[in-house]
């Protein structure tokens, strides 16, 4: 007899973010290290592959300060936390979401639950800001979302507990990782694919040529202190060039695109994974 284990019974994303990595676990297993004491992800996002790792060490940053003030609650106080999601559920409704989404003068807690709750609510998921840093998404068309989900968040919050959680730019890694102890994951905006695919990023700064150019320089730097390193991005010249000329290993993964406002372009596409080290 197959016994399936409840999905709230293990820590995953709770929140939905563009390029998250849930779907590819299965095919990224093969890829990760087998050994390493330090895990780092400078591009958390929805963080599904530390929910899926579970290392006994972990830095954790990006460069979005309510991602990151988010994420803290959510190991720090979640069960204040789960008690402003509760009333968020109560009042939600189209006039109550745009009155949050416009209220950004809150504290750390607030601020979380906000961000949380405009999540499970807003069009497809998605974080975006305007130039003025304000998040201007409009409101979903879900019947009902599931605002508070109290078990996912504290696993997740109990996944986190040993977790350091910081804001910082991703070149900050170069300041942490230092031997082949340390394991370092990186998922940035994917370089796009096509002049209509473009994304300046999620927190409202650009990521084009040059930040892809750095990232390379970044784990080339990572992996001569011996650090273990691995990349994923889109399947194009550009970032295949970018990491021959530092003799890293490319392999090719099937990927589903889910975040596009076209529905007849949601699909199967094909993306990157990028590894400093030899695959066993």
């Amino acid at each position: 007899m197959v016994i399936q284990i409840p999905k709230a019974a293990y820590p995953r994303p709770f929140l939905k973010w563009a390029g998250g990595k849930s779907r590819l676990i299965q095919q990224y297993n093969p890829y990760f290290p087998k050994d390493y004491k330090t895990y780092y992800e400078p591009f958390l996002g929805g963080g599904a592959v530390f929910f899926h790792l579970q290392p006994s060490q972990a830095i954790l940053t990006d460069i979005n300060s309510e991602l990151i003030t988010t994420y803290r609650c959510v190991r720090d106080n979640v069960e204040e936390l789960i008690c402003l999601l509760k009333e968020h559920k109560i009042n939600h409704d189209r006039d109550y979401y745009y009155d949050v989404r416009a209220n950004s003068r809150i504290n750390d807690i607030e601020r979380a639950a906000r961000l949380i709750y405009l999540n499970k609510t807003c069009y497809n998921g998605l974080y975006r800001v305007n130039s003025q840093g304000k998040f201007n998404v409009p409101l979903g068309k879900y019947k009902n979302p599931n605002i508070c989900p109290e078990d996912l968040l504290r696993v997740a919050s109990t996944a986190l507990s040993k977790s350091k959680i910081q804001q910082a730019d991703f070149t900050d890694v170069l300041n942490q990782a230092t031997s082949s102890e340390d394991f370092v994951f990186c998922d940035p905006p994917y370089h796009p694919i096509s002049s209509t695919s473009y994304f300046t990023g999620y927190n409202g700064n650009s990521f084009g040529d040059k930040e892809q150019e750095l990232l390379r320089d970044t784990c080339a730097e990572l992996a001569s202190r011996g650090v273990k390193v691995m990349v994923c991005n889109s399947d194009c010249d550009f970032i295949k060039n970018l990491y021959k000329q530092i003799n890293f290993n490319i392999y090719t993964i099937a990927a589903s695109r889910s975040i596009n406002s076209n529905t007849k372009k949601r699909g199967m596409i094909y993306e990157l994974l990028i590894t400093s080290y030899e695959i066993l």
